[in-house]
């Protein structure tokens, strides 16, 4: 009987000590996929900055910033408890107030640069430097946010091709 109560308590401990892991691992995809959001969301007002300061280049940006948007909302609609997308995605008007180009936690955002090919090289950089965060943190998530993430690297790998290379 001893020996039934302590098989019973080893399980149930390791029944906890399984839900608290998978509780650790939902936490941290959703903590990714809400700076995806944020990410996606600066990296689109930071499309909104652009334009504003070189409307000669919003039919060549308007697709790409649209792209941008809807990675947003796809990072956005996870479920109840997910981060929904900056509103500044919402109209292609405002850009977010909070920094928007900057990376995660930045302080201050960057000045858009006055000519229009440095203005096109600072998405590209930016765009390049999400895709190789999202390459990475896919390793550490669930698979369908792995994919999500995978995904939205290869667009970003793309976007910056096309504001670089694209033109030429």
């Amino acid at each position: 009987m001893t020996g039934t109560a302590l098989l019973t308590g080893c399980t149930s401990g390791d029944g906890d000590a399984v839900s608290v892991t998978k509780a650790r691992q939902a936490s941290a995809a959703e903590r990714t996929r809400a700076r995806a959001a944020r990410d996606s969301a600066a990296l689109g007002a930071r499309y909104d900055e652009v334009i504003a300061a070189h409307p000669s280049l919003a039919q060549r940006l308007g697709p790409l910033r649209a792209e941008v948007a809807s990675h947003a909302m796809a990072f956005g609609s996870g479920g109840p408890g997910s981060p929904s997308p900056s509103s500044s995605l919402a109209s292609s008007g405002s850009p977010s107030p909070s920094g928007a180009g900057a990376p995660s936690g930045a302080a201050s955002p960057v000045p858009v640069p006055a000519a229009p090919k440095d203005a096109l090289a600072s998405l590209a950089a930016r765009e390049r430097e999400l895709a190789d965060t999202r390459t990475v943190q896919s390793v550490d998530v669930p698979g369908e946010l792995a994919r999500l993430l995978a995904s939205v690297a290869a667009s970003g790998a793309a976007h910056a091709y096309l504001l670089t290379e694209g033109g030429k």
